[in-house]
């Protein structure tokens, strides 16, 4: 895969540059970050905000666990020779610690691929052997504070009556149904992490993130709206897989990358915090949006008619509370997150 252009380092900057004001993280000056996820979506983000934040002189420096990080470097240049970041390679479930010691750790490596989805024991030994490994890690390098990235799917399905999954819910996903690795992984990993600050001190905080749009989410995974922008941009029909009715809704990436490290900074130890927007639309109501953004006038089919009596809609909608209590909020619009999305990929 090619680099980034110019134009797309921009279009973040950009994004960045819009929302750093509604945030102070100046608590973070000078700390040392390891960051696991470090090279997929969230990761994208996060070192673009740790970048725009160094450049406001906040003297940040991180290392980032990958597989592969001269693919990584190939891909964002931006990143290629920057003397506050510094990668190290391995897996997240075996990986040899980097010398010296750090303050802070951001553990938000997960294998998200439909591939990985369709094999629920690599899922959740994936995400509990790597989260035993970093939590090891973390006390041999003295570190402090951890900010732990979980999913909303530690919750299971959404009850029909509720709009919104608040941050107290007692709900859990069903453990009798493979279909449930990624969700009870997570889990697992939240009382790893509770056992840690327990037995260890090393403070835990816990982000459940849910959905997100925004430049470097894939276009050809499963998500609805990097698939409904894929077909947008290509000029071909936007296909619907269901019915259109189950409800989500999105943070954008720069907001996504500002709240975790506000999570990080002032989040309090041992509670969870719901990360994502709670302005709902249905899938069919987001694939219309997208098409009138970027394409318009181009036929959206939906493959599933909705019963007459199929009662409430299937809903994937945080409540988000405790984040807006420490200033977070959706604060880019979805109609501005669409056609950034657009331009970054048109500017490829």
């Amino acid at each position: 895969m090619s680099a980034i252009t110019p134009a797309q380092i921009a279009l973040l900057d950009g994004s960045l540059a819009a929302v750093l004001p509604r945030v102070t993280l100046g608590g973070l000056a000078g700390r040392r970050l390891f960051i696991t996820g470090g090279t997929g979506f969230f990761g994208l983000w996060l070192l673009s905000a740790l970048r725009a934040l160094n450049a406001q002189g906040l003297g940040l420096h991180a290392c980032v666990l990958s597989r592969d990080p001269g693919r990584f470097l190939g891909r964002h240049p931006q990143f290629a020779g920057q003397p506050w970041l510094q990668f190290t390679a391995g897996d997240v479930r075996d990986f040899q610690a980097p010398p010296g010691c750090f303050d802070a750790l951001i553990h938000a490596a997960t294998e998200t691929s439909m591939a990985v989805h369709a094999q629920p024991q690599r899922m959740l030994e994936d995400i509990v052997l790597g989260t035993r490994r970093v939590l090891a890690f973390a006390r041999e390098a003295g570190i402090q504070r951890s900010l732990l990235v979980s999913s909303g799917a530690v919750y299971g399905r959404q009850p029909a009556d509720w709009t919104h999954q608040p941050d107290e819910s007692p709900l859990a996903c069903n453990p009798l149904l493979p279909s449930s690795a990624y969700g009870e992984g997570k889990r697992v990993m939240e009382l790893l992490g509770a056992i840690c600050q327990q037995d260890h001190g090393v403070a835990s905080v816990v982000a459940r993130c849910f959905a997100f749009a925004g430049p470097g989410l894939p276009l050809d995974a499963h998500f609805a709206i990097g698939n409904f922008l894929r077909d947008a941009l290509q000029g071909t029909h936007i296909t619907v897989q269901g019915d259109g009715t189950p409800e989500r809704s999105y943070l954008y990436g720069a907001d996504l990358a500002l709240w975790l490290l506000k999570l990080l900074q002032d989040g309090d130890a041992g509670q969870s915090y719901n990360v994502g927007s709670d302005l709902a639309l249905s899938i069919a109501d987001l694939a219309y949006q997208v098409r009138d953004l970027v394409a318009p006038g181009l036929a959206v089919q939906v493959l599933q008619p909705s019963p007459p009596d199929a009662g409430p809609p299937q809903r994937y909608v945080p409540a988000i509370h405790r984040a807006r209590a420490l200033g977070c909020a959706p604060w880019t619009p979805l109609d501005e997150a669409i056609r950034l999305s657009a331009a970054y990929w048109r500017a490829g």
